[in-house]
């Protein structure tokens, strides 16, 4: 096939996409595939479709097809972990988070995703680390906070709570707000 040919097929996938026919553009870039096996893009746009649509199994042997391709590609790991941790596999998906926060260290998402697959394993100290990372590389995103605050919450750590809703405050106040009525009236005390 020609890059033209090729240049073709892609216009074709984005306009179904655009036009929200998942399965057409699917069956695009699977002929894509066809004809270029190691076509990296079309591999990562079925992985996406087929997370999309629900079909994780599908979508998890993608995944690993691109990341043999691409074994150092932090993107990919994080979606990988994220197929992972959907179908249930949390220890396998924080390894992947844990190699897509190596890959691309300033990835917040993936630091997001380990430090909730690690909270949910009872790693609290390991998991208030990693949203650390990730409320410093995104402090305005609220997502990564409230969940920090979460993990000190369980930890019984008030101080880190209360600073935390004082600091949600000044830039996403609901937010703070459901903190505050999730975590209740804690009071800061010094250790």
């Amino acid at each position: 096939m020609t890059a033209l040919g090729l240049g073709w097929l892609r216009l074709l996938a984005a306009v179904h996409l655009a036009l929200h026919r998942r399965q057409a553009a699917l069956d695009i870039f699977d002929r894509i595939l066809t004809l270029r096996p190691n076509d990296s893009h079309a591999l990562a746009s079925r992985v996406h479709l087929l997370a999309q649509a629900q079909r994780l199994d599908e979508a998890l042997a993608a995944s690993q097809r691109l990341l043999s391709l691409q074994p150092d590609q932090g993107a990919i790991w994080f979606n990988h972990g994220f197929i992972l941790e959907t179908l249930g596999r949390r220890e396998d998906a924080g390894l992947a988070y844990t190699r897509a926060t190596v890959c691309s260290p300033d990835l917040d998402r993936a630091w997001y995703g380990l430090g909730l697959v690690l909270w949910g394993a009872g790693r609290l100290d390991e998991a208030a680390a990693a949203l650390q990372r990730c409320t410093q590389l995104q402090p305005m995103a609220p997502h990564g906070w409230v969940q920090l605050a979460r993990v000190h919450a369980q930890r019984q750590d008030g101080v880190q709570v209360q600073d935390i809703i004082q600091h949600l405050k000044t830039f996403e106040p609901q937010a703070a707000a459901q903190l505050e009525q999730e975590t209740g009236p804690y009071r800061a005390t010094e250790p």
